[in-house]
């Protein structure tokens, strides 16, 4: 799963990039909304984490920019906790979810888990993606299969999988996959998309993941 933070407190959103990405996200960061409404419009999100007291553009102006092209990418905005005008005014221009300042960053994971679910209705409980004969637990990255073995993921398989499990039986080129594994300023290879598909394929099943020559890959349910 990719996710874009739009905030500009710098010493906020590199925490929250260490943060995310040890519970399996690739994060992409964005310090003002004119880059902010650029990355959002040029890159195929997961979910987006927006602050509205931003430098160069704010944030509603942003998330309305967005609403207009139209974007759907699930947002979550950040407000200062005791402004309910700004909460009022986020989601009138769009947004998903809220959440005031200060936060724990457990709280603002589970919504995130949880937005992204909901856009492709997988709600599931206790952070558990049921799906195709798999169990992907997402506190501890690991996945159980069918006969009730669980095998531990790295960061990147379990991107991987989560992706897969939340689009069943499409059509994934090596290209998307990695757009959604990898954050925007990384040297990317698609071949070592083959790689993870590879090393899935031993744990959940040879035949789970079908290649599609000359198109990309599709988890069968």
């Amino acid at each position: 799963m990719r996710l874009l933070i739009v905030e500009d407190d710098q010493e906020l959103t590199t925490l929250l990039q260490q943060r995310f990405k040890a519970a399996g996200f690739a994060v992409d960061l964005a310090h003002n909304g004119m880059d902010g409404q650029f990355m959002g419009e040029e890159i195929d999100y997961d979910a987006i984490i927006l602050d509205l007291g931003l430098p160069q553009k704010n944030g509603i102006e942003v998330l309305k920019a967005w609403r207009a092209k139209p974007i759907l990418t699930p947002v979550i905005v950040l407000t200062a906790r005791d402004a309910w005008h700004e909460r009022v005014d986020g989601f009138k221009a769009g947004a998903d979810d809220y959440l005031g300042k200060p936060f724990h960053f457990e709280e603002l994971l589970v919504r995130i888990q949880a937005l992204i679910r909901r856009a492709h209705q997988a709600v599931t409980p206790n952070n558990i993606l049921d799906c195709c004969g798999l169990k992907l637990d997402e506190d501890h990255q690991t996945v159980t299969t069918a006969d009730g073995m669980t095998h531990e993921l790295t960061g990147k398989e379990f991107r991987l999988l989560r992706y897969f499990m939340l689009h069943p039986n499409q059509i994934l080129t090596k290209s998307r996959l990695t757009d959604h594994v990898y954050e925007y300023d990384t040297d990317r290879d698609s071949n070592v998309i083959e790689v993870y598909v590879r090393h899935l394929r031993r744990m959940i099943g040879t035949d789970r993941i079908v290649t599609k020559r000359g198109q990309g890959y599709s988890l069968i349910t």
